[in-house]
């Protein structure tokens, strides 16, 4: 099997570290050659606080993974979340020598580029450039400008920036495990190509992905990406929650969120009783289910009340004709759906990444939680197809492959900043450990 073939998806949450190994078939779905998981033990809202801890998660999240594949991997596709990601509307300018000729992927690549040089706040720097749509001598809403003529074109961008410190803890950590990192990807957007549809894209549509420290927020309108936001709430501080309001141990909190949780509070709940063991021979506790629902709501609530005033504020509102898609591990609260709705006035549904799977293991991962690890692989599969070259020697153009970026108007780009770490590699890393501290 040609490497070219695999592409490996590695999802670095606060709770699990996944490791997703997939090719295409011949049907177009990734079909999931294995799968590895550890827990996440130097991660905190999606941001790396420790390198030892975390980079052992990941040696032993892809080592699992390389197993059950039957194969070695080398580089991987990485998200990138945490509170620190940022969005911004940019409207980007270039001007033409000659409008006479038809406007070319080289007019949209400098366009692109030109995005990138925006100036930023100390400290950080463009994750990716997303063209929203394109405007050729004044003439708007156009998808895509190539073939056309013109002396001016503009594009509106969607651009999404990072801490440089946080992406730079990520890849070393991948490094120091052995691995190179082919893209820096942005969660939501992952989870996106994973548990959205065209049609619902096209229609509007937000999707809301609850994971352990972060819930990350991605509209789409008009089959374009319009808005981003990432919530610093999620499945571990209701767990917290549960922990403090009831007096128990983590442990304990953890199970009965899984087991019992509900994100309402209902009526039958009030005579039921949930009993838990005693710690260290001590009588066990007994845990009213309408209280435990309780302190969930209240915790759910506040996240969704985050995603409405984002979902406000972005001014798309009004415009989402297919509402709200769950996903991520807080989705599978029981009543989730119900709550969301209840909320923020959409309806909703629950997002599984099934549609795009095939092989044996995608019964298995056919789950909220791998939402961000199968989009990882997806996007990997559409640059890869985007980069083929249209040489059938392919060992001919592999150079040339490898150099090409943006094969199309609606490719995402990347900061330069970012860029040249993951293509430096361990090289760029080897100052001061200190640093990190």
């Amino acid at each position: 099997m040609e490497k070219s073939e695999i592409i490996v998806g590695l999802d670095i949450g606060t709770t699990k570290i996944v490791a997703l190994v997939g090719r295409l078939n011949e049907h177009g779905k990734v079909e999931l050659l294995g799968m590895g998981k550890a827990p996440s033990v130097g991660v905190h809202r999606g941001v790396v606080t420790h390198i030892s801890q975390t980079t052992d998660s990941i040696i032993q999240a892809i080592a699992e993974a390389s197993k059950s594949a039957g194969v070695n991997i080398n580089t991987v596709n990485v998200g990138i979340a945490g509170q620190h990601i940022k969005s911004y509307q940019h409207r980007g300018i270039h001007t033409r020598v000659n409008s006479e000729d038809d406007i070319t992927q080289k007019d949209i690549d400098e366009l692109v580029s030109n995005m990138m040089k925006l100036a930023m706040p100390p400290g950080e720097e463009i994750i990716h450039a997303l063209p929203q749509e394109y405007i050729v001598d004044n003439q708007p809403a156009i998808g895509n400008p190539i073939g056309m003529m013109g002396a001016r074109l503009e594009a509106n961008f969607h651009v999404i920036s990072g801490q440089m410190s946080a992406a730079k803890n990520i890849i070393r950590c991948v490094n120091r495990a052995g691995l190179e990192v082919s893209e820096l990807i942005l969660e939501p957007l992952a989870s996106s190509e994973a548990v959205l549809h065209n049609e619902e894209k096209e229609a509007g549509v937000a999707l809301v992905d609850i994971g352990g420290g972060t819930t990350d927020l991605a509209i789409f309108h008009e089959g374009i990406i319009r808005h981003t936001a990432v919530i610093p709430l999620g499945g571990n501080i209701i767990t917290e929650d549960i922990k403090t309001g009831l007096n128990i141990i983590k442990n304990y909190a953890e199970a009965l969120k899984i087991k019992h949780g509900s994100a309402l509070v209902l009526d039958n709940m009030e005579n039921k009783i949930i009993t838990i063991p005693g710690i260290h021979g001590r009588p066990a506790k007994e845990i009213q289910m309408k209280n435990l629902a309780g302190i969930i709501q209240a915790r759910m609530s506040e996240i969704f009340e985050f995603v409405d005033y984002e979902i406000k504020n972005s001014g798309f509102k009004h415009k989402l004709s297919a509402g709200i898609v769950l996903t991520g591990g807080g989705s599978l609260l029981k009543h989730s759906r119900q709550l969301t709705e209840f909320v923020t006035g959409l309806d909703a549904r629950i997002g599984l990444p099934n549609s795009h799977l095939a092989g044996s293991l995608a019964d298995k991962v056919a789950n909220p939680i791998y939402s961000t690890g199968i989009g990882l692989v997806m996007m990997g599969f559409d640059k890869f197809k985007h980069e083929e070259p249209a040489d059938e020697n392919k060992e001919h153009n592999k150079d040339a492959k490898k150099k090409s970026r943006i094969k199309g108007p609606s490719k995402m780009a990347f900061g330069d900043y970012f860029s040249r770490l993951i293509k430096t590699g361990v090289e760029f890393f080897n100052e001061d450990e200190s640093e990190l501290k």
